[in-house]
């Protein structure tokens, strides 16, 4: 199944407390179950102005579903081509 990268742009997200970044998974949480087990929310990376998360889904329409559900914004919803680490260089 596809892979997703979602950029949001939330001002202030870094300075979420830890209860907010609780409320705002839970939250998260709610609208996946009640979108079923075709999507799935694996991490999320919060800077100052922006939550990156990665989602695996079946495609972009289901991403943006559960944005519009969970009251979050996607501005960008990337499908992730590869993977590379430090390992990709290996021979």
């Amino acid at each position: 199944m596809p892979k997703y990268l979602i950029e949001r742009e939330i001002a202030g997200a870094g300075k979420l407390t830890p209860e907010q970044l609780r409320g705002i998974s839970q939250t998260s949480c709610g609208v996946l179950s009640r979108l079923g087990p075709q999507i799935q929310w694996l991490e999320s990376y919060v800077t100052d102005d922006k939550v990156y998360c990665v989602y695996i889904a079946p495609d972009e329409a289901t991403v943006r579903e559960h944005a519009k559900q969970g009251g979050f914004p996607a501005n960008r919803v990337s499908e992730v081509k590869s993977i590379i680490d430090p390992t990709t260089a290996e021979a």
